[in-house]
């Protein structure tokens, strides 16, 4: 026999009062226990439903399905999404808790540390010719663009890994702009200015994508197109060289995508971008270009979701033998996500000292969950995330 569940209709509360209804769900933590009864959250009280067998009805013994409880909560932000992660989670044999339980800095966040150093370019005096259509900078002075190729990895110097055929460099267009602010480049047909004009015009937040690139080229990290991987770029750890060392090409571990605060990106595309990151064995690294942010937290008006507590060794953690690891915010495979939104998200899991769990319902309801850590590059003044698939 199900679990019974009583509605209140004066104030769309649900409880659960018969005792070993009370005693299931306490030991399952479930709800929040009050002079014997049990106060439930939407999410819970659908989960009993579609789960648990569980029958609602009210004060006039009337029945209420899962639409009917559903269409009571419907102006609740991400209903649908919230459920669906609950569930999944709860399916698994872990415990979720209502974000509003959050109360001190956990101390559970992970901080990747990144080393940096001052990248410098020696005193050269390059010329080329940029080529509008192209976004590319062509410099043929054979010996200035093979040394800056190989000494600097800036340009393709002949062929992408056949540098020996041809004799000419090309320079993309966060190239271009790095060496004309800090390598000495001058242009036969053009200038600084014009091409700044051109690129912002061409491309889509380009201020922020070069603003990134040059943060990560004054650390001493190389900077590659990540077009093949579906990102901004592909990113090498200082002191990495395009010569080949022992007969074996050195393959990029990292790409960085960048999403500027103002910007938006359908939830799928985002997803698609990290997976196939992860196909090629890649650390995904999200920028979120601009001051590190700073927002006041409301603990009333959680932005995200859930608590989630994980497992352990031996077993899972409970909030009686435990912690919570993971702040999960739920999402839909069809909205967007927001730059801001997402970067208000993360300070604020950063302020409960927890990682962040983002949890994704595609629209045959199966969840995938992508863990969030925060990287630390010395002297930057943006936020990086490494982002990673997770299977709990």
């Amino acid at each position: 026999m199900g679990i019974t569940l009583y509605l209140n209709r004066k104030n769309n509360e649900i409880i659960v009062k018969e005792p070993q209804d009370v005693s299931s769900l306490t030991n399952g933590f479930y709800g929040k226990m009050d002079k014997g009864i049990i106060h439930l959250q939407p999410e819970e009280a659908l989960y009993m439903i579609d789960i648990r067998n569980a029958k609602c009805i009210d004060e006039t013994g009337n029945t209420y399905t899962f639409n009917d409880i559903a269409s009571i909560f419907l102006k609740r932000k991400k209903l649908l999404a919230r459920y669906l992660t609950f569930k999944d989670w709860r399916d698994r044999g872990l415990i979720v808790r209502p974000n509003f339980e959050a109360h001190r800095n956990y101390g559970r966040s992970t901080t990747k540390k990144y080393k940096g150093g001052d990248f410098k370019i020696d005193a050269y005096s390059l010329q080329g010719v940029f080529f509008f259509d192209d976004l590319i900078t062509i410099i043929d002075d054979e010996a200035s663009g093979k040394e800056l190729y190989e000494k600097y990895w800036i340009g393709q110097f002949g062929t992408y890994k056949a540098a020996h055929r041809g004799k000419i460099a090309k320079l993309d267009i966060h190239e271009t702009i790095y060496l004309l602010k800090h390598g000495n480049l001058s242009l036969k047909n053009t200038k600084l200015k014009e091409i700044w004009v051109e690129a912002n015009e061409r491309i889509k937040y380009f201020e922020d994508m070069y603003s990134v690139y040059e943060n990560w080229r004054n650390k001493g990290y190389v900077l590659k197109t990540g077009f093949k991987f579906g990102t901004h770029f592909r990113i090498y750890f200082p002191g990495a060289s395009p010569i080949r060392e022992n007969d074996e090409w050195i393959h990029s571990r990292h790409v960085v995508h960048i999403f500027p605060r103002k910007s938006k990106m359908l939830i799928s595309e985002w997803s698609r971008a990290i997976r196939v990151a992860h196909s090629v064995k890649k650390t995904f690294i999200l920028a979120i270009p601009g001051k590190k942010l700073e927002i006041k937290i409301n603990p009333k008006k959680p932005r995200l979701d859930f608590l989630l507590y994980h497992r352990k060794k031996g077993g899972i953690e409970t909030p009686k033998n435990g912690q919570p690891r993971f702040f999960m915010y739920s999402l839909s495979e069809d909205e967007y996500l927001g730059g801001e939104e997402l970067a208000e998200v993360l300070f604020e899991v950063k302020y409960y000292g927890l990682e962040a769990l983002l949890a994704i319902a595609d629209r045959e309801s199966s969840i995938t969950f992508y863990v969030v850590k925060r990287i630390e590059l010395p002297g930057s003044d943006y936020e990086h995330y490494e982002i990673e698939w997770m299977q709990p």
